[in-house]
């Protein structure tokens, strides 16, 4: 990782590095919250009750496309409406996977203190 003040850090270890999102959400990570095909139940139109469905797209603005289990369809759901079905215990380690050359992210320096802000190198 080369950090926004020069440093760098060649040996990070992945608990100690995670990507940036380019949102304005306040969730770590928001940006990529959930993957084309995951399961999840979402508040159809923004209404109170959750329904079960399946990502069908994910948009550049954040967003997102879900095939409904009853047929219906809707675009561009926000993050904050959807809840994920998939184990979460098999989503993280796939998350940080993802991380590759030129990504943002925040990372411990030699894995000590608090996280800064850097690029993948």
């Amino acid at each position: 990782v080369k950090f926004d003040d020069g440093d760098r850090d060649k040996a990070v270890e992945p608990e100690n590095i995670e990507a940036i999102g380019g949102g304005d959400d306040s969730e770590t990570d928001a940006g990529n919250k959930f993957e084309k095909g995951d399961k999840v139940e979402a508040r159809y139109r923004g209404k109170s009750r959750y329904y079960p469905g399946e990502i069908s797209r994910v948009r550049s603005n954040g967003t997102y496309d879900i095939n409904y289990d009853d047929g219906e369809k809707e675009l561009g759901v926000k993050a904050d409406l959807i809840k994920s079905l998939e184990k979460k215990s098999s989503k993280s380690p796939s998350k940080r996977a993802k991380i590759r050359e030129g990504d943002k992210v925040k990372a411990k320096f030699k894995g000590k203190g608090k996280m800064y802000p850097g690029e993948v190198y």
